[in-house]
Formats: C-alpha cells, sequence, structure tokens
C-alpha cells in the first residue's frame, strides 16, 4: 500500500465518505429506531459536512498523530474543483467547512486503505462523541 502522502486526495476522500456511511449507518441502528425516515434524520448530524468538521477540528488539537495530522491539513489545503464549490454553497455549508470534512474524509479513507481497522474505528468513535456533544 502506499504511504499516506501518494494517494490522491480526491480518491482519499471519496473512500472514506463510503466508509463513514456505513459506520454511521450502522450506529443509528443500533438505536433501535426502526423508521427508515428518522434512521436517515439520525443520520445527517453525523454525515453532514458541519459535523465531519466539527469532528476533525476537534481531533487535530489532541487525537491525530503527527503523519495523520499532516494529511487533514493538505487535504484541507488541497483545492477543490469549482463544482464542488458550487455544491457546498448548496448544501449550505461554506467552503472552509466543506474543505475540513474532505479533510476529515480523506483521513478514513487512508486508514481503511491502509487496512488500519482498529485506528479507524477509534477515530470515527470519536467523531460519534464529538458531533454528539452538541
Amino acid at each position: 500500500m502506499p504511504e499516506i502522502t501518494d494517494h490522491n486526495i480526491a480518491a482519499l476522500a471519496f473512500m472514506g465518505d463510503a466508509v463513514y456511511e456505513v459506520y454511521v449507518r450502522k450506529h443509528v441502528l443500533e438505536t433501535g429506531k426502526a423508521h427508515s425516515d428518522v434512521l436517515h434524520r439520525m443520520a445527517v448530524r453525523y454525515v453532514s459536512a458541519e459535523g465531519q468538521s466539527k469532528a476533525v477540528k476537534a481531533m487535530m488539537d489532541a487525537d491525530l498523530s503527527e503523519e495523520e495530522l499532516a494529511l487533514v491539513k493538505r487535504a484541507r489545503n488541497h483545492k477543490a474543483s469549482s463544482s464542488k464549490k458550487t455544491r457546498a454553497s448548496h448544501r449550505g455549508s461554506d467552503i472552509m467547512t466543506d474543505k475540513y470534512a474532505t479533510a476529515f474524509e480523506a483521513l478514513l479513507g487512508q486508514l481503511y486503505l491502509n487496512d488500519d481497522s482498529e485506528r479507524l474505528e477509534q477515530l470515527i468513535r470519536r467523531s460519534f462523541e464529538i458531533i454528539e456533544e452538541g
């Protein structure tokens, strides 16, 4: 597997988005709610750019290794395509919120692609805690 700095940010975020979605769906299913509309509304708080941005910003101060922090900063500073900027404004999030969310997804994508499931799950659990704090 390539080193953490060798992967394309967009590809990492693409993978991380899918991985995180699965963990979020499992997390909300564990609440015991059965109706799909309720589950969807519960999931939105975790998968929104705002939730992901909040989580990764909080983790940057204490929870990430130097290598993980370097990837998050590289992903956050990655030049987004103009279509991504348009999508961000249509979703109601600002550009920096979207950049942090992309950085979070890129980190998860890298951990998944490196088969580091223990660290992946650790950071996902931590993100849930941060988002649930309100």
